[in-house]
Order: structure tokens, then sequence, then C-alpha cells
């Protein structure tokens, strides 16, 4: 006989992935006044490829490589999506001319939990881009 506690389902938090200027630390992230709407989860990594695209990184989906970063909470996501949409070029009507799009991935976390998360993906040429063959934008910022 199943209690009423254990047959009802809480709501799964909406997570998003950061792999670059967004990641805690970073100026960028401060600046656009985050940190009240985030809570951040713990660090891992994505099926993609990285790019270095000289002011902040590029993540193309990728079966053989990782980007490694961080999982993020969103406190109200209905509220967040946009702004994060917005800071990251992107137009989820429109994908065609967004700079990055938004997508669902799965996202393999230190703990060795596996997560479903909203994460920005380039969506232009890369023209010349490096590519950042670790995987960690941050690592590879502090070896640059």
């Amino acid at each position: 006989m199943l209690t009423l506690a254990s047959s009802r389902r809480l709501p799964l938090p909406e997570l998003v992935f950061f792999y670059g200027t967004l990641m805690s630390g970073f100026d960028r992230h401060k600046r656009n006044h985050l940190d009240d709407d985030l809570k951040f989860v713990e660090r891992g990594w994505i099926g993609a490829a990285l790019f270095d695209l000289g002011l902040y990184p590029a993540a193309i989906p990728a079966n053989d490589a990782r980007v490694w970063g961080e999982v993020h909470e969103l406190v109200d996501a209905s509220a967040m999506l946009p702004v994060l949409d917005e800071i990251e070029g992107c137009s989820p009507d429109r994908p065609e001319t967004s700079l990055y799009v938004r997508a669902k991935a799965t996202v393999t976390c230190e703990s060795g939990a596996v997560v479903a998360a909203w994460v920005y993906f380039y969506n232009a040429p890369l023209g010349k881009a490096q590519r950042i063959e670790s995987g960690d934008y941050r690592r590879h910022l502090h070896v640059r």
C-alpha cells in the first residue's frame, strides 16, 4: 500500500550547463547579476567539441569528445531562460539566425549522476577557431 507522501512526485528542477564565460567566477557571470537566480550543483561534462572564439568558447555536439563545465539549477526557469537566451544570442523561434541554440543534453556529473540540462551550442561558422583539446575552457585560459 502506497502512502500519500510516497506516491507524490516533486517536479524535477530545470538545469543548465555552462562551459564558458557564464561559469562561476567569470566577470560576465557577475555583470549579468545571475547569481541570485542560479544555484550551483556540480561540475560535469557533455559530449561535445570545444573551440576558442577569442572572447568566449563554442561547443559543438560530438560523440567522441568531452566539454567540461558546471551544472546550475535555474531557480525560476520561466524567467531565467529568456535572460540566458538573450545573453547567448539565442532566438528559440528563429534558430537559423541564432548565434547559439539551446538544446537539452545529457550531462555526466563528477559524482557519477547523469542529468538532463539546457546547453547553448554554437550555431555559426567556426572559421579558423582553435580547438580546445582538453574540453575545459577554464583550464585552457590558465594555459594560454
